[in-house]
């Protein structure tokens, strides 16, 4: 008998004028893309946009990927100062609720590494069931926000924000998320976590 898990359906978004255009490779996506493969154990549909830095078609995007049941929509790239970086901009103005909690503790983690860590913007929101949150632009800070900091035993340190996102889902509507524990181990309060299911 295997362990069965919710199906769930991902939306990842690239935000990058050359990127989009062809200039350079688009790493955002393959990011993502990797690091939600290792973390969860659910079943994933990945819905993917490689858009420029214009703040109507992030929008539109984050409205399309909601309305095609994501439950999950992260972003990454166009969270700093510069002029061209409106992704949280975009993502507000699409908001239910925003979701503070999740900004501060990228910001925690990044500062670790280096101190302009404080020029990023990075929000999240809720849209109907959908958690949206804009991650970093780089692969290697990707990672670090989403699972946070482990030590040489691989003792977590510093929590990543991942951790919370499966409680976030439940408490919205959306599928029973399940991490492996070795890349990023969800928490939730004793009485919200489901027995394993087997088929």
């Amino acid at each position: 008998m295997s362990e069965v898990f919710d199906p769930v359906r991902i939306g990842i978004v690239s935000v990058s004028d050359r990127a989009s255009t062809g200039v350079y490779e688009d790493k955002g996506l393959p990011a993502l893309r990797d690091w939600l493969s290792r973390a969860l154990k659910n079943p994933i549909t990945f819905e993917s946009r490689l858009i420029p830095d214009e703040q109507d078609h992030i929008s539109a995007a984050l409205i399309e990927l909601v309305n095609a049941g994501c439950s999950l929509v992260l972003t990454t790239g166009g969270t700093g100062p510069a002029v061209r970086d409106v992704t949280p901009e975009a993502t507000l103005a699409v908001s239910h609720k925003e979701m503070p909690g999740f900004g501060e503790q990228m910001r925690q983690i990044s500062l670790k590494f280096v101190p302009t860590a404080i020029l990023s913007r990075q929000v999240a929101v809720i849209r109907d069931k959908s958690l949206i949150i804009n991650l970093p632009g780089q692969p290697k800070s990707i990672a670090e926000t989403l699972e946070g900091l482990k030590d040489a035993e691989g003792q977590q340190l510093v929590s990543g924000i991942f951790a919370a996102v499966p409680y976030c889902v439940d408490l919205i509507g959306g599928p029973y998320l399940e991490t492996r524990d070795e890349v990023c181990k969800a928490f939730r309060p004793k009485s919200a976590i489901r027995p394993i299911r087997t088929g």
